[in-house]
């Protein structure tokens, strides 16, 4: 049930991305249209990218929703990632895009038309996506979502992109130098390939298993010794972070005369406060007996 809010929480938050991406993208076309500029439209043909990521998280986020069953029992969470992967992808593609029409801005310069009223909304633009931004990453950490976080710290690199464009964009019309148009488009491709490696990055390491944060971890094994005084140590843990669920598995050594009720007692104490300090997490105890080691050993 709790998994279940949110997740609802998440695509509410992804289908507010896909509605203030297009504002965003309306907004930064008017910059475009008033100015014929050659780095406007870089940054709104970036934006053009954050609509299809933003519709494509949401399609991710519904189907992550989704409840295990017999052919992905441990539920569809990394549809996410795959979402994220595409998004990095879609990123890079944007960027060669934009070092085409810089090249060709550089070899046939022009001086931007009305430029103040294009700054204009290309600054409106980049108060909105500062605002959405800072709240996805937010949400996104709070529920452990790739998709999320991904598509804020994409925003994100768009925020920097305007604030970059608008103090070189004003250059323009006082120094009247037409290839500074080309330069700011070609500066924000090397902007976007940055961000886009850096999220198809992080959806591999979530594609590969890759373990929660050093706290997080070091919080874990706290509580296991905490609410396991009875046990004479553990051993063979392993972590990996899906989505919002924390996988978590590990040998609990006890006593050989501990009988079955009390160390299944001990395995249920340690599960619920997991759940009740980390959250969504799928617990794997494995009991094994003192002798065991010392076989071992």
């Amino acid at each position: 049930m709790i998994l279940k809010v949110i997740q609802d929480k998440k695509i509410l938050f992804s289908i507010g991305s896909i509605f203030i991406s297009i504002l965003v993208l309306y907004l930064k076309y008017l910059a475009w249209y008033t100015t014929d500029s050659i780095a406007f439209y870089s940054d709104m043909l970036e934006t053009l990218i954050n609509v299809a990521a933003a519709i494509l998280g949401c399609v991710a986020l519904i189907f992550a929703s989704r409840p295990a069953d017999k052919q992905h029992p441990y539920g569809h969470q990394k549809a996410e990632y795959i979402s994220a992967a595409i998004e990095g992808l879609l990123v890079l593609v944007t960027a060669i895009l934009i070092m085409y029409e810089s090249i060709e801005g550089w070899y046939h310069p022009r001086l931007p038309t009305a430029p103040f009223i294009g700054i204009l909304f290309n600054a409106s633009a980049g108060v909105v996506n500062l605002i959405w931004c800072i709240t996805l990453i937010k949400v996104g950490k709070k529920y452990c979502s790739p998709a999320l976080i991904a598509g804020g710290e994409h925003i994100l690199s768009d925020v920097w992109t305007t604030v970059g464009l608008i103090c070189g964009f004003t250059l323009i019309p006082i120094i009247r130098w037409a290839p500074l148009d080309s330069i700011l488009g070609f500066l924000i491709a090397l902007n976007v390939i940055r961000m886009g490696f850096h999220v198809i990055i992080e959806s591999f390491n979530g594609l590969m298993d890759k373990a929660p944060s050093p706290q997080v971890i070091e919080h874990i094994y706290e509580i296991i010794q905490t609410n396991a005084p009875e046990a004479l140590d553990f051993h063979m843990v392993r972590f990996r972070q899906v989505g919002a669920i924390t996988f978590i598995d590990f040998h609990l050594v006890v006593p050989g005369v501990m009988n079955v009720y009390t160390a299944h007692n001990i395995c249920d104490r340690i599960e619920l406060a997991l759940k009740k300090s980390i959250g969504s997490v799928s617990i794997n105890i494995h009991v094994e007996p003192e002798d065991e080691i010392k076989k071992r050993s």
